[in-house]
C-alpha cells in the first residue's frame, strides 16, 4: 500500500505542476496572440492532464482511505470515505481539492480560458497542507503552509515551463527563440531563489536543522537526492543561459538539454513524493 501512495502521490503532483507551469508562461513566452497549433496542443495535454489529475486524486482518497481503516475493503465502503472527507483534515482539504479538478476540467472543455489560470492556483494551493504541510498547529501551522505554496508554485512553474518550451521548440515554425529562451531564463533565477529558500525554510522547519543526519539514511537520504537533481536542473539551466545566442544553429543540443533539465525535474518530484511519506526525523530545540 506505501509503494502504491507513493506512485499515485507522485502522478497527481507531477500533474498538477505541469498544469499550472505552462498556463502562467504561456503568456510570457508567448504573448496574447493565438498561436493556433501550440495553442491546441496545449490544450489537448491539458486536457489529459487534468483527467489523469482528477483519477489520481481519487485514487489517493481511496488508498488514505484504506490506510487509516487498515483495509482494501474499506477503500469501497461509501460510508467510510464519507467519514475521511467528514471528520479527517485530509478529508475536508481533498474535498474541495477534488472539487476544484472537476470544475477546472469543466474549465478545460467548455471555452472558459479565463478560469483556467485561477483554478490551477487554487488547485496548486491545496496540496500545500497535504504532508508534512500539516504537521504544525496555529500560526506556525499555518506559515508553514504558506512557506509550501510558494514552494510548489515554483516548481510547478519551473517544470511546467519547461514542459512549454519543449513544445515549442518542436514546433515546424521556431521563429524568435532567442527572446523566447531569454524570458524564459530571466525568470527562472526567480524561481530558482523562490524554490531554494522556500525549501531550506522547510527542511529548517521540520527537522529543527538547517540539514538533516545523518544524511545517508532515510528521510536526509531522500532529501540530498532530490536536491542533487535539482542543483543538476540548475547546471543545465545556467548552461542553456550561456549557449542563448545563436541558439537556433544548435536546435536539436538545445532540444535534449531542455528535456533533461525536465527530465531532472521529474524524477525530483519523484523524490518528494517518497519525502511526503517518510518521517522527518524533527530534533528538538
Amino acid at each position: 500500500m506505501a509503494t502504491l501512495l507513493v506512485l499515485c502521490r507522485f502522478l497527481h503532483f507531477i500533474v498538477v505542476l505541469l498544469m499550472f507551469g505552462a498556463c502562467v508562461f504561456r503568456p510570457w513566452l508567448m504573448g496574447n496572440e493565438p498561436q493556433p497549433a501550440l495553442d491546441r496542443q496545449l490544450l489537448r495535454i491539458s486536457r489529459g492532464l487534468a483527467w489523469l489529475g482528477l483519477g489520481s486524486g481519487v485514487a489517493w482518497l481511496l488508498l488514505i482511505t484504506a490506510s487509516m481503516a487498515g483495509s482494501w475493503d474499506a477503500a469501497l465502503q461509501p460510508a467510510t470515505v464519507q467519514l475521511v472527507l467528514g471528520k479527517t483534515f485530509f478529508g475536508q482539504v481533498w474535498l474541495w481539492h477534488l472539487l476544484l479538478n472537476l470544475l477546472l476540467l469543466i474549465a478545460l472543455i467548455k471555452p472558459w480560458p479565463a478560469l483556467r489560470l485561477p483554478l490551477l492556483s487554487l488547485l496548486l494551493a491545496t496540496l500545500a497542507p497535504v504532508g508534512h504541510g500539516a504537521m504544525l498547529n496555529g500560526l506556525s501551522g499555518q506559515l508553514l503552509i504558506l512557506n509550501q505554496v510558494v514552494h510548489l508554485a515554483c516548481v510547478g512553474a519551473w517544470l511546467g515551463g519547461l514542459l512549454l518550451l519543449v513544445l515549442i521548440l518542436r514546433q515546424p515554425q521556431r521563429q524568435g527563440l532567442e527572446p523566447i529562451l531569454r524570458r524564459f531564463s530571466g525568470v527562472g533565477y526567480g524561481l530558482v531563489a523562490g524554490l531554494l529558500v522556500t525549501g531550506l525554510i522547510n527542511v529548517r522547519v521540520l527537522t529543527g536543522q538547517l540539514w538533516p543526519t545523518p544524511l545517508f539514511n532515510g528521510f536526509a537520504l531522500i532529501l540530498l537526492i532530490k536536491a542533487m537533481l535539482v542543483l543538476g536542473m540548475l547546471a543545465l539551466a545556467l548552461l542553456n543561459r550561456l549557449r542563448i545566442d545563436r541558439c537556433e544553429q544548435r536546435l536539436e543540443t538545445l532540444k535534449a538539454s531542455v528535456m533533461a533539465e525536465w527530465l531532472l525535474g521529474v524524477s525530483a518530484v519523484a523524490a518528494v513524493s517518497l519525502l511526503g511519506t517518510l518521517p522527518p526525523m524533527v530534533v528538538a530545540g
